[in-house]
């Protein structure tokens, strides 16, 4: 019996170890097939995954558009007609880079990186001014390497943009382009940007204030009595460059055109919309804004003398601590150009109230996608273009901030867009026939209700109080007396007045990439 139960519970044994092989079994088939089925869903996952990727990119780099010709104002269709007949080139399509030019916001940053590797290198004499107000100020003399077209004497007098100076990656290119083409060049330093060029008195560069400019126009003028100048600004530059042409008083008239290029027109709405999250405007106020704050706290101790922080009731702490552009200014700028609130200090700053008084013509620049310079703040130039005859604004659906990069596929050509139309803008402008010059200030005095200064000297200091508080009558709420406190565009060189002796020499500009310091995303040229 005993062999018979053994055999029994071995074959018990052997029942239930086939049970458990056939549920192992079946298990192992169950968790293949959820296995198969996971990886074919994690398949799916991650090709959802790359596709959303892919729309995303593509919607940021905008790659199913195509080039475009740029659009055209001007309420003189003669004067457009003449001007693009000397400008052929601005007639045909923009090509932005394939890859990423058709990204305003890339446009913009990779301006910063990639423009490093086609920096040309420039030197040039250094020249300095005494202002009036104890300001120096600097700028960057280059002379024509080939010959003009028209065999003339011409120079084109550059304002960069806030914080930008002469070794801008930008300002160089244009500068080498232009010297190319026969073009004398000077461009301003703003105060403060130069971390070898001292501070002398306790202010930096203001985004209107136009004495700094003039300074350097007057002076060019002295060197080179029969030169004729033309005006060109970027950014906030545009913006100076347009108010001192449009402001009352006699500019030289070598001053025979004006050129502007990507800027906001008018500070106060501006302002308001860099203040938006929407297209991550807030993102470049913040870089500008710690960028305003490393120049400040590299000066500082120029800028906040003990004199300034009682008059005006300011400290290191308060600025350094401004979130944005507008609370810095609120805290600092305003109070330092004698302005009550900074609404006012921006309606001052802004070029908008100053077009109607321009009189030579001007040709205006922007680009639809340009994250710094929203769409509505051209409506500004677009209704002054077609209201004034002697300007033109040329408007590019592409381009970004300064950027305009043109060419190849990833890597750009080394000219910009931008580069070569400041050219082909000037050639039309200062060509036979364009040359318009307010000869009857009379005339000009009449239709604006105002005295022009008529001494040789551009120093507002000198004019009467009666005289200046006409400047109130070209817009709401302009405080531009402020100004007349020491801000003045009264100047002597600092160096000899013979116009063929030498200046100091430009430091070499080489396209080294410099540390920037860790305060922000410097997404601006430099």
């Amino acid at each position: 019996g005993r062999p018979g139960s053994v055999r029994g519970a071995m074959s018990h044994q052997e029942e239930l170890e086939g049970q458990g092989t056939g549920m192992m079994r079946r298990g192992l088939e169950s968790l293949e097939s959820f296995s198969q089925a996971m990886e074919q869903r994690v398949e799916m996952y991650a090709l959802v995954l790359v596709a959303i990727c892919l729309c995303v990119l593509f919607k940021i780099l905008n790659v199913n558009n195509s080039p475009e010709k740029s659009i055209f104002y001007c309420s003189n269709q003669k004067f457009l007609e003449e001007f693009l007949k000397r400008a052929p080139e601005l007639a045909e399509p923009y090509i932005p880079t394939r890859f990423w030019g058709f990204s305003g916001h890339l446009q913009t940053i990779i301006q910063g990186v990639i423009s490093r590797l086609h920096c040309p290198l420039v030197n040039g004499h250094r020249v300095s001014l005494k202002l009036t107000d104890g300001a120096t100020v600097t700028y960057d003399l280059y002379h024509a390497i080939e010959a003009h077209p028209d065999q003339g004497d011409f120079t084109l007098c550059i304002c960069p943009g806030i914080g930008n100076n002469s070794e801008s990656v930008y300002i160089r290119r244009v500068v080498y382009n232009a010297q190319l083409n026969g073009y004398r060049v000077c461009v301003l330093n703003h105060i403060g940007t130069l971390a070898t060029v001292p501070v002398t008195s306790p202010r930096i560069f203001m985004y209107g204030n136009t004495a700094d400019y003039a300074a350097m126009i007057k002076d060019v003028v002295r060197r080179f009595p029969s030169t004729n100048m033309v005006c060109v600004g970027f950014s906030m530059g545009g913006n100076l460059i347009t108010k001192y042409l449009g402001e009352p008083r006699v500019k030289p008239n070598n001053v025979v055109a004006g050129i502007s290029v990507c800027q906001g027109y008018d500070a106060n709405r501006a302002m308001q919309m860099l203040l938006e999250w929407k297209g991550f405007r807030r993102l470049y106020i913040y870089a500008m804004t710690e960028n305003m704050k490393s120049i400040i706290r590299r000066w500082h101790t120029a800028l906040f003398t003990e004199d300034v922080k009682q008059k005006l009731g300011i400290t290191e702490r308060q600025v350094f601590n401004s979130a944005t552009l507008q609370e810095l200014d609120d805290v600092y700028t305003r109070k330092l150009a004698g302005f009550n609130n900074v609404t006012d200090f921006y309606n001052a700053m802004s070029c908008t109230h100053h077009m109607k008084n321009i009189r030579v013509p001007m040709v205006f620049i922007n680009s639809k996608d340009d994250p710094i310079v929203p769409p509505p703040l051209l409506e500004i130039v677009r209704d002054a273009a077609l209201k004034y005859e002697n300007m033109i604004y040329v408007e590019q659906k592409f381009g970004g901030h300064l950027g305009f990069y043109e060419g190849g596929f990833f890597y750009s050509n080394p000219l910009t867009w931008q580069d070569r139309m400041v050219i082909h803008i000037a050639h039309a402008l200062v060509a036979d026939g364009n040359k318009k010059v307010v000869d009857d200030l009379t005339e000009f005095e009449e239709e604006n209700n105002l005295k022009v200064h008529r001494t040789g000297s551009l120093d507002t200091a000198s004019e009467s109080d009666s005289e200046y508080s006409s400047w109130k009558k070209l817009g709401a709420n302009l405080k531009l007396e402020s100004f007349n406190a020491g801000m003045t565009s009264d100047c002597t060189s600092l160096d000899s007045s013979d116009p063929g002796t030498p200046t100091q020499l430009t430091p070499p500009n080489t396209p080294v990439i410099r540390r920037k310091i860790p305060l922000g995303l410097n997404v601006f040229p430099q």
